[in-house]
């Protein structure tokens, strides 16, 4: 038996028993992790990160993979010492999560978020121009959207559904409580246009694999492919673009949200000149945080497919 949600629903999934029973195990874990404080979170995390990287074969060749064409010159120890580092970061980003709720509010925000350049952003983020806010898989991504909704600055987000209908409710719960709002990666251009048009912030990951029609640029040394819609929302609208990145720093729930570039179209740059010159710029600014923190980076993601068009034709000539 399967229950499909209103066809009023964008994102319109079927939700079918098996939905239901991993949803209730999530949800099951979600109860334990909130009932306990989040410095046990911490131990547990390093637990499983350990057992993961070095006895489960859990997307490891994926993982190693990656690493070895970024850091070609890693001594093997170090490559696992950062795959095992970066499990503990994905686990603990999650337990993060269910905390956030319950232990960030408006009050204190500061005891746990450090933001350097905080000036620069709200004077674009509360322009009367929309601007687009750019970040990557990289630290606590979830949190950053979460701290600007308690800032009162709720933002639109372009999101692939996931794939557990159930579960996607209620991370779009969460992602919901500060007013962020969503649009499905599919058929939302026009959406797109009436929130830029009424001065809206839109906010997007920028490192997903965009198809063998993307905008191809060099990320972290490789060719990889790019939605061209985050430079033309920029480029046709003059939307601001700021490149963001939330870094854990050290204890759990302790973050630096750091601005890592600004394009702005009222100012000349060659970065602005085109499609390609603005993604490669936002893809460098993203490029430089992650060589500084690898560890928190989704090193499981698989970003490098396939090669660029003219690559292949060369081959098949």
């Amino acid at each position: 038996m399967s229950v499909r949600i209103s066809t009023d629903d964008p994102y319109n999934q079927t939700f079918g028993l098996k939905d239901r029973c991993a949803y209730l195990l999530f949800r099951m874990i979600i109860c334990i992790v909130q009932s306990t404080s989040v410095e046990r979170c911490d131990r547990w995390c390093r637990l499983v990160a350990r057992l993961l990287s070095r006895y489960l074969p859990l997307r490891r060749g994926l993982i190693q993979e990656n690493l070895k064409r970024v850091f070609p010159d890693w001594e093997p120890g170090r490559a696992v010492e950062v795959q095992e580092r970066m499990w503990h970061h994905l686990l603990l980003m999650g337990c993060e999560v269910a905390h956030a709720p319950r232990k960030i509010h408006r009050e204190n925000w500061h005891e746990h978020f450090r933001i350097p350049n905080r000036q620069a952003m709200l004077q674009i983020v509360l322009d009367d121009r929309p601007s687009v806010l750019v970040s990557g898989h990289y630290g606590n991504f979830e949190l950053a959207g979460f701290l600007t909704g308690l800032f009162g600055l709720p933002s639109t987000t372009i999101a692939r559904p996931l794939d557990n209908g159930f579960v996607h409710d209620y991370v779009t719960q969460f992602r919901s409580l500060g007013g962020q709002h969503f649009l499905p990666k599919e058929g939302s251009s026009l959406d797109v246009q009436k929130l830029l048009g009424r001065g809206g912030n839109l906010a997007l990951l920028a490192d997903q694999h965009a198809g063998p029609k993307g905008c191809w640029v060099d990320f972290l040394g490789h060719p990889a492919s790019c939605h061209k819609g985050l430079a033309l929302f920029t480029l046709s609208s003059g939307a601001p673009m700021i490149v963001v990145g939330n870094t854990r720093k050290g204890a759990p729930l302790q973050f630096e949200l750091s601005v890592l570039g600004i394009a702005d179209p009222n100012q000349k740059g060659e970065h602005l000149n085109s499609v390609a010159t603005l993604t490669r710029w936002y893809n460098q600014c993203l490029e430089q945080i992650i060589c500084r923190f690898p560890e928190q980076y989704w090193w499981v993601h698989r970003r490098w497919k396939g090669e660029p068009p003219q690559k292949k034709s060369n081959r098949a000539a």
